[in-house]
């Protein structure tokens, strides 16, 4: 009789939900345009991030604003297809649930813009 490998079913659930996480990503930059507008802001922040040599913490608060960015535009984008999928119709409660969704990466683009400039501001001054 042989054996089952208990870590072998472990690794292969962990690497399934690696690949689902990694569809989710591909299909919200595939079919939201908000969240492509999002990933070429973080490019290019990421770029001026190299040519003004940021310190190890500014690198560490960018990536955080990257990564809680994209995370709610991914969790905005799985509120919206929900809602889609419980009512076609209208209902003041979905739109509710959408607008909250909308409103929390609105909040967090804004607070993300203002440390941006915090940041890159003195460098863009100091070069001149």
């Amino acid at each position: 009789m042989a054996s089952i490998d208990p870590y072998k079913s472990k690794t292969k659930r962990l690497m399934k939900s690696f690949r689902y996480a990694l569809n989710g990503i591909l299909a919200t930059a595939k079919s939201e345009m908000n969240f492509r507008i999002h990933l070429v802001a973080s490019v290019f922040v990421i770029v001026a991030g190299v040519y003004f040599q940021l310190s190890h913490v500014e690198w560490i608060v960018l990536f955080l604003l990257i990564g809680g960015m994209l995370s709610l535009e991914l969790m905005n984008t799985a509120i919206e297809h929900v809602v889609d999928l419980v009512t076609e119709e209208y209902k003041p409660l979905a739109k509710l649930a959408k607008d909250a969704g909308a409103g929390a990466v609105f909040v967090f683009s804004i607070i993300s813009v203002i440390i941006g400039l915090i940041i890159f501001l003195p460098k863009i001054y100091t070069i001149q």
